[in-house]
């Protein structure tokens, strides 16, 4: 599968948001994320990386 595992870094910890990502949509304040399941977040914070060949987002707390 194509899911992307996603996290939010705080300083030098790094915490796991949402698994099984498969949706991302930019909102005010952050970002919209959904996974397989149909469960759904709110990330607010910079996109700081999305590597596809590891199945990981990366924001950051600001």
């Amino acid at each position: 599968m194509c899911e992307s595992n996603a996290f939010l870094v705080r300083g030098d910890e790094e915490e796991l948001v949402l698994e099984e990502v498969t949706f991302m949509e930019p909102v005010e304040g952050g970002y919209r994320l959904r996974n397989l399941f149909g469960e759904e977040t709110v990330v607010s914070g910079r996109l700081q990386e999305v590597n596809l060949i590891k199945h990981k987002i990366v924001f950051r707390d600001e």
